[in-house]
């Protein structure tokens, strides 16, 4: 009794005049439980949020501070005038966004997600230098356990939770106000509105160095945290709004196969590899010094565009790009439409996509599908998978029983095999080379990649470049080894390029107004069998000197699978087709000899580099 009488006396009413169960209002945690465990006065949420942004714009800000120090042509007088100009505008732009969105019960899991957010976000650009913005959001969005799992390293939970932890330990001891009537709510949104015009005084006060700072280094602007990251995930809502239309729209319905066809006695092969991560600056046959593709640059019978440029600087964006008919004005369309392998299908080919990453993006939906994870058998798993990740040799096993489980009617026609690689993908690269392909050491172990010298990094990332080779040299290997009736090609395209810690960037991903050229320049190499090239009336040669120097893109890869299937429809634009140019040529004749020399697997499996000839051949 004694314990009742001293409950009722706390909450400030006398025993005798309290009705039991005493009212919930009376109950000192009524409000909010958390509440009780703090001593602390009740602030207003308004002034919580002006706490909370100082920090945000502050330490949450660190990348964008490192990289306002390192900006080129800016004095140290002008970077400190820039860096707090824009430090309190965005605390100004913090506080009122805060402010606007923390209400009542909800203002401090709405302030600590939006600390946490802020601190993933500052540590990302902190060490891999990215940016934030739309299609940054949808590859995370889109990022697998595996891929999410490369990124985790014990310095990027300490560095979130020192940006995070002081502000949600400093928001959750705060006790909650209690509202009535409008007045608080209104002495709120007034404070919402003193944020703005803060803001704007700032930016106003601050406009020259800003403004120049935004116009010369574009980077910046991605980078203000989280101002970034909000606006990034509006843009993501706004653009699924604009998208509401969900029809498929079909493309190429009057797509046939081409003369090319009749009277074939075996049916061709078209091997499309997509690439990943390819920088085409480290591929030996672009012109590297290092000898990156030994096998490939043991070849005088490839075609390869040394000025090959992509659509973006994701997987996520550059794949669906790759395949569409629109090229890269397809990220400005409101409809959503079918891709080249809906085309190829529809004209009679069997399509057959096989997985090596985290997914193909939608191209693959409606084709035939494969993955090395699941389909592989326990023996080549074992080789070939670690940890349920594949390298890309693994993409070569049991092509031949793949091939044949396709519709036998469309393989009689022609096959168009998918290879999808995991590549040179980050930050993770010592992981896409088994021990007989790291030629080059000491290799960084590391996917905290700012912790590795320039050195090690670079040889992590030429490492896997050699895995690709391998894979390369296997593929075309097995499709020489066909016969000499049997017409095979090879097209190797990679999604994008990547960043080494040139500038301090690492990884892909930028905007593409802003990224450097090395996550946009991608290594393009073609290879045509002698019957391939009897069939399309073409030599390699030809080929050699059409695309060798001349600037192509992602854009030209759905008009030249369409050149090289000989699929006939009124979407294909010859202008677009690196095969067009050199159709119709002298061919070169289908004679044993030729055919002996491109269908000898072993000898491609053991040749050694000869860069400088193969250049000279190429030229």
């Amino acid at each position: 009794m004694n314990f009742f009488a001293r409950f009722i006396t706390s909450t400030g009413k006398a025993a005798g005049t309290v009705a039991f169960p005493p009212h919930p209002a009376d109950l000192p945690f009524s409000a909010d439980l958390a509440t009780t465990t703090s001593h602390q006065p009740a602030r207003p949420v308004w002034l919580w949020s002006l706490v909370v942004s100082l920090w945000l714009a502050s330490v949450g800000n660190l990348a964008l501070w490192k990289a306002i120090s390192q900006a080129e042509g800016l004095s140290s007088a002008q970077q400190w005038v820039l860096g707090a100009s824009l430090g309190l505008a965005i605390a100004c732009a913090c506080w009122a966004l805060l402010t606007l969105v923390s209400w009542g019960r909800a203002a401090k899991p709405v302030m600590a997600a939006l600390c946490w957010i802020s601190a993933f976000a500052a540590c990302f650009m902190l060490n891999y230098g990215i940016a934030i913005d739309a299609s940054m959001l949808t590859n995370v969005l889109q990022t697998d356990v595996k891929e999410a799992a490369d990124l985790l390293h014990w310095s990027l939970f300490v560095t979130v939770g020192a940006i995070a932890i002081p502000p949600t330990w400093w928001i959750w001891r705060q006790t909650l106000p209690r509202h009535h009537g409008w007045r608080p709510v209104l002495q709120q949104l007034g404070m919402v509105l003193l944020a703005v015009l803060a803001m704007v005084v700032v930016v106003m006060a601050g406009f020259r160095p800003i403004s120049s700072a935004m116009r010369n280094h574009t980077n910046l602007r991605y980078m203000m945290n989280p101002l970034s990251t909000v606006y990034a995930a509006g843009n993501l809502v706004a653009q699924q709004i604009h998208h509401r239309d969900t029809t498929l729209y079909p493309i190429g319905e009057d797509a046939k196969l081409g003369a090319s066809y009749a009277g074939q006695t075996t049916f061709p092969i078209y091997a499309l590899v997509v690439g990943e991560t390819g920088r085409a600056g480290n591929f030996a046959v672009n012109g590297y010094d290092r000898p990156t593709t030994p096998l490939l640059s043991a070849r005088d019978d490839l075609a390869v565009a040394t000025n090959a440029w992509s659509c973006g600087t994701s997987t996520a964006v550059s794949v669906p790009c790759m395949f569409s008919h629109l090229g890269r004005s397809s990220q400005n369309s409101d409809k959503s439409y079918e891709n080249l392998l809906d085309v190829l299908q529809r004209a009679g080919l069997a399509v057959l996509w096989v997985e090596n990453q985290s997914g193909c993006k939608g191209v693959c939906t409606r084709v035939h599908n494969a993955n090395t994870e699941s389909d592989l058998p326990a023996a080549a798993r074992k080789a070939l998978c670690q940890d349920g990740e594949c390298v890309d040799m693994a993409l070569l096993e049991g092509l031949d029983e793949r091939i044949n489980a396709l519709p036998a009617e469309q393989r009689a026609k022609g096959v168009v095999l998918v290879l999808h690689q995991m590549g040179s993908h980050g930050p993770a690269y010592f992981k896409r080379s088994l021990g007989e392909d790291k030629r080059f050491s000491p290799e960084c172990n590391n996917v905290n990649l700012q912790s590795c010298d320039r050195a090690s990094l670079v040889n992590a990332y030429d490492n896997s470049v050699v895995a690709t080779d391998r894979m390369l040299g296997g593929l075309i290997g097995w499709l020489a080894s066909k016969g000499q009736r049997q017409p095979t090609a090879m097209m190797y395209v990679a999604d994008h390029g990547e960043s080494l810690g040139e500038n301090n960037l690492y990884l892909h991903g930028l905007p593409y107004s802003v990224a450097p050229d090395v996550q946009k320049h991608v290594p393009w190499i073609t290879w045509l069998s002698p019957a391939m090239q009897q069939r399309m009336g073409m030599r390699t040669t030809c080929l050699q000197q059409a695309v060798a120097t001349a600037r192509i893109s992602h854009d030209n890869l759905f008009h030249s699978m369409l050149g090289l299937t000989d699929v006939q429809t009124a979407l294909h634009q010859p202008d677009l087709d690196i095969f067009a140019s050199c159709k119709g040529r002298s061919a070169p004749p289908a004679t044993v000899a030729h055919l002996a020399s491109a269908s000898a697997p072993a000898s491609v499996a053991t040749a050694q580099p000869v860069h400088g000839a193969a250049a000279r051949k190429r030229g």
